[in-house]
């Protein structure tokens, strides 16, 4: 199967300056939070991956990056054959690939323009990317979207305050496929929704997949979400992959001890994973040593090793991925 994206040694550093007053006409030193340090990973054409981790674990931030947002420090973002991390930020939202990249947001209620109809915001992408400007070639096109995610063409004339969350998220996805892009990457599309929205949405979302052979990028705090929608799973921790692999085999057998924690703090009755405390803080991702695994100070199975010798993501079986001296096996 062909890889419809690969990220390869991608790094987004931001600097940061001490604040300290470090004396009469001195700069303060600047320093680097490392937001994505290293990631490499690939996606299928025809795909769902899942992107899980703690808030603060660079997902937005790679997020920005394949979308084309922000420009990496270093590294690769191959889309469709092109090295798209060469396009300066500036000039890619004109650039041919941005309509073969969208995105549906977190939050339905903020990520439509209140003075937008639901035709407007749907119609949007339709003119500024796919030149269409003819009123009845627009107007068959948005209802044919609004019926393929299953919104009434009656609310098509309303504004986001006359419609529901759910009826909003549908016509965020609608705008984000309006295009047929080979790439959609879903940002919590579902956290902000009533959980009797979130399920009907989620299924809307699989449906789409199937129907339109769209790879899927699934960013989500939900681990639950995740295991229902994605094929595979990368799991982050300050701005680092420790962990990547099929879905069904990392929630039944966990490699790295952070992914166990995720897991065994999913509520269920019948969990096969008992409770796992982690202990201490979180590293700061400014400056952080190179040789010291991200997780040492919190994790169970540290050893003088890990503060020692930074773990890299090597392959234990089959399409599973672990960053760990010592992990779950």
């Amino acid at each position: 199967m062909n890889n419809i994206l690969e990220v390869n040694n991608l790094k987004k550093f931001f600097p940061t300056q001490n604040r300290v007053f470090n004396g009469f006409g001195k700069k303060p030193p600047s320093h680097l939070l490392h937001a994505v340090d290293n990631v490499s990973f690939s996606l299928a054409s025809g795909e769902s991956l899942g992107l899980v981790g703690e808030s603060g674990c660079g997902k937005s931030t790679l997020v920005r990056l394949i979308t084309r947002l922000i420009d990496p420090t270093e590294g690769e973002i191959w889309f469709a054959g092109e090295n798209i991390a060469r396009i300066p930020a500036q000039k890619a939202a004109r650039h041919g690939m941005r309509s073969q990249i969208q995105l549906v947001f977190q939050d339905p209620h903020d990520s439509l323009n209140p003075r937008f109809t639901a035709f407007d915001s749907i119609a949007e992408p339709l003119k500024r990317l796919g030149n269409i400007s003819q009123s009845d070639r627009l107007q068959n096109r948005v209802e044919e979207l609004a019926d393929r995610v299953g919104l009434s063409q009656t609310l098509l004339t309303r504004f986001p305050h006359q419609i529901s969350g759910g009826q909003k998220a549908r016509v965020g996805i609608a705008r984000a496929i309006a295009l047929n892009p080979k790439l959609l990457i879903l940002d919590e599309p579902t956290s902000a929704l009533d959980v009797s929205v979130q399920a009907i949405i989620l299924r809307l979302l699989a449906d789409l997949r199937e129907t339109l052979g769209m790879s899927y990028l699934f960013v989500s705090h939900d681990l639950n979400v995740v295991r229902l929608l994605c094929d595979r799973v990368v799991v982050m921790y300050l701005g680092k992959i420790v962990e990547m692999g099929n879905t069904n085999a990392l929630f039944r057998q966990p490699l790295h001890p952070y992914t166990k924690a995720l897991i065994a703090a999913i509520p269920h009755p019948n969990s096969r994973h008992s409770a796992v405390n982690l202990k201490g803080e979180p590293r700061s991702p400014i400056d952080p040593d190179p040789h010291v695994c991200r997780f040492y100070g919190r994790c169970f199975k540290e050893a003088k090793q890990c503060h020692q010798t930074m773990p890299l993501l090597q392959s234990k079986e089959s399409d599973r991925f672990v960053a760990c001296h010592f992990p779950e096996i």
